[in-house]
């Protein structure tokens, strides 16, 4: 699914950082907490920080793949729109959905705009939590990947990218919460 012929801006510095394919190798643990981190909300304008919602509430951490403000991959684009389109079903179990992006915070403005996003959309231009989290990278971009928290802060369930497998479904991520 291509979502724009407009590949201005496709081939910049994230781009070349992470063009070599590096499969993810995720070590974190179930059971135990995951790295704490430190993120604009472009959504929300606010700075969200992990280690907030712990002891409060569960928490679905989603990174996608978006390359620039008009170039999606497409396996992620549907998968953002499900979880867009279902972020109420989280919210009223008490659940926060954070998506994470590589993209800029410019760019996420602009994809916050343009897909109505609803959830918080934090912006990782470093790609910095993408390389903690290892969820591994190819063509430009970190790959997707999905971590599902307790209200604990601890790990409770992973989903990493593969060609057979791209992203959890919805109904998978919210039967993590049961």
């Amino acid at each position: 699914m291509l979502t724009s012929t407009d590949f201005s801006g496709l081939l910049n510095e994230r781009f070349f950082r992470n063009f070599l394919p590096v499969p993810a190798s995720n070590k974190l643990r179930l059971g135990v907490g995951t790295p704490d981190f430190q993120l604009p909300d472009i959504t929300n304008g606010a700075l969200v920080k992990l280690s907030d919602y712990k002891g409060k509430q569960p928490v679905l951490i989603a990174f996608t793949r978006i390359f620039t403000e008009k170039q999606y991959c497409p396996f992620c684009f549907p998968h953002i729109k499900a979880l867009n389109e279902n972020y109420e079903q989280f919210k009223n179990r008490g659940i926060e959905v954070l998506m994470i992006t590589s993209t800029d915070e410019r760019q996420s403005q602009i994809v916050v705009r343009d897909l109505g996003l609803k959830m918080p959309l934090l912006s990782d231009p470093s790609c910095r939590i993408f390389r903690t989290y290892q969820v591994g990278q190819a063509l430009g971009a970190p790959l997707p990947a999905q971590f599902v928290l307790d209200k604990q802060g601890k790990l409770r369930y992973w989903h990493l990218f593969s060609f057979l497998d791209h992203n959890a479904s919805v109904e998978t991520l919210l039967e993590q919460f049961n």
